[in-house]
């Protein structure tokens, strides 16, 4: 990404975030290599985004329209999921009141910016890492990212979702520091 892209509308920073997830799942020749997440394998990480976010909308009273399966086309499901996100960020019910069991309330684009479009930021570096490519990330947003998540630390790390710190030294850049305190090794390379 060559622009900062703190500024951007939650519309505008989901378009950019999602074009460089896409550019990552262009450049995957095997679906099946391993990714820097334990246990998953490129798919897995198209398939997390693809599955867990429509499930959290719905939990809101937003729904998705379904597209293609991961298991059948990685490639046309993600695609399918960005059209449908951006398409709700550009729409008139973005400023709505989105209300979640789990999450509190928050207008309906700032809740996917602040969970989704995070998500498929950090996503983005497991898919490129699994493709064995840079993943190219904003350093200033991804400082942006760590310095809320520090903060929360216990919280985050009590969810399961993330694992154990991984040490870097004090002086890494910002996104060598955000994949570390998630919890991978962003040393190692997995390549395809």
């Amino acid at each position: 990404m060559a622009a900062s892209i703190i500024g951007l509308s939650p519309a505008d920073r989901h378009r950019a975030v999602a074009a460089g997830f896409t550019e990552q799942v262009g450049a995957v020749t095997n679906w099946d290599a391993p990714s820097p997440v334990d246990g998953w394998v490129a798919r897995d990480v198209v398939a997390h985004l693809v599955e867990w976010f429509p499930g959290f909308l719905a939990g809101g009273g937003v729904q998705l329209p379904q597209g293609p399966s991961v298991a059948d086309d990685p490639s046309a499901a993600w695609a399918s999921q960005v059209a449908a996100v951006q398409a709700l960020l550009d729409g008139p019910s973005a400023d709505d009141l989105f209300a979640h069991p789990m999450a509190g309330e928050h207008r309906l684009a700032d809740a996917v910016d602040r969970f989704y479009t995070a998500d498929v930021f950090m996503h983005t570096w497991d898919l490129a890492t699994a493709a064995g490519r840079p993943a190219d990330l904003d350093e200033e947003f991804a400082q942006q990212l760590l310095d809320g998540m520090i903060g929360i630390e216990d919280l985050l790390r009590s969810s399961g979702q993330y694992g154990p710190p991984v040490a870097v030294p004090a002086d890494a850049d910002p996104v060598t520091r955000l994949i570390g305190f998630i919890g991978r090794d962003p040393y190692s390379h997995v390549a395809s």
